[in-house]
């Protein structure tokens, strides 16, 4: 072999090696990647640095061609709520938050609101889905859901029950986490008021940055309002991904759909869980109206027709 093919090879050996011994990303280095990941989207930019050739990537469960469709064509801004879950065991991180799309500068344009995971593999993102809620998604007859995006970004931040660590001697496991948070979506299915619902006493419910469970001077719990409002409204949860998981805090982040058979309606959405000692704090979630029976571009037919829980990995 000619000595210079010998070096090229040595090189390529003591390279792959070398990214080998990397540590795994950490919550920090996951959060970075999601905001170099907006930005490039911003800027139009398909930075090789970035993304791996192979990647794939959707939006509102559609699989587009990388870097000139769907949000790539037209965010112009990024928002400032901003709410990252950092899974470390997997490598992949979901984000809720903010941009702006269509806008002549940075700080005009349409608020929409994101959901997204990036998976993140030999120092490249190979791996995008997003959900976009645009003022158009939601449908016009809820009059008490502002636009998806204002709403969002209204809220300012995180809430401090989602920034607040678990005890480490308290932390559940991600088999657990995962558990907890699918008992809501198995409630919420043919509800019939005497399911488990594993919520604390205070938990509370926000859905597109509205507080479902407060109606003018009144309030009601999560508990009640399964049991008592939610009676068969939803015909069924399926395909749910649930795709980070944040032990550290407690978070469960999950995609899904709601299907509403009498009226041909599918809700496609993103879920966030806060969870304490195996019950439910607070919950929040985006969604927006979709193709009745709509597939979210990453599970086979069997899975996205399913109701059982998958651990994105």
């Amino acid at each position: 072999m000619p000595k210079q093919l010998m070096a090229l090879g040595l090189a390529a050996l003591l390279s792959a090696a070398a990214f080998a011994q990397q540590p795994p990303c950490d919550r920090t280095c996951l959060e970075h990647w999601v905001d170099s990941y907006l930005v490039a989207m911003r800027d139009a930019n398909k930075d090789l640095a970035l993304f791996a050739p192979d990647l794939k990537f959707t939006e509102n469960g559609v699989r587009l061609p990388f870097g000139s469709e769907g949000l790539w064509y037209g965010m112009s801004g990024i928002g400032t709520y901003k709410f990252y879950v950092p899974d470390i065991d997997t490598q992949q991180i979901a984000f809720l938050g903010t941009v702006r799309e269509n806008g002549k500068t940075q700080a005009d344009g349409d608020l929409v609101a994101i959901a997204l995971r990036l998976k993140i593999r030999n120092q490249h993102i190979t791996e995008i889905e997003q959900i976009v809620s645009r003022p158009s998604n939601v449908n016009s007859s809820r009059g008490d859901f502002p636009p998806t995006g204002q709403g969002v970004e209204a809220m300012g931040a995180p809430h401090p029950i989602f920034t607040t660590a678990i005890p480490e001697k308290e932390r559940a496991s991600r088999a657990e986490l995962i558990e907890t948070a699918n008992y809501y979506f198995s409630g919420l299915q043919n509800n019939d008021g005497k399911g488990y619902y594993p919520f604390t006493d205070d938990c509370v419910r926000f859905e597109n940055a509205v507080d479902v469970l407060a109606r003018g001077d009144a309030r009601t719990t999560c508990r009640k309002q399964f049991e008592e409002g939610l009676k068969g409204i939803v015909d069924r949860v399926r395909d749910r991904r649930f795709v980070a998981v944040d032990r550290e805090r407690g978070i469960v982040f999950a995609f899904g759909f709601f299907d509403h058979h009498r009226i041909n309606w599918t809700w496609q959405l993103a879920e966030l869980f806060k969870i304490e000692k195996g019950q439910i704090r607070r919950i929040e979630a985006i969604f927006h109206r979709a193709p009745f029976g709509m597939a979210s571009g990453w599970s086979t037919w069997e899975q996205g027709m399913s109701s059982e829980a998958q651990d994105v990995r």
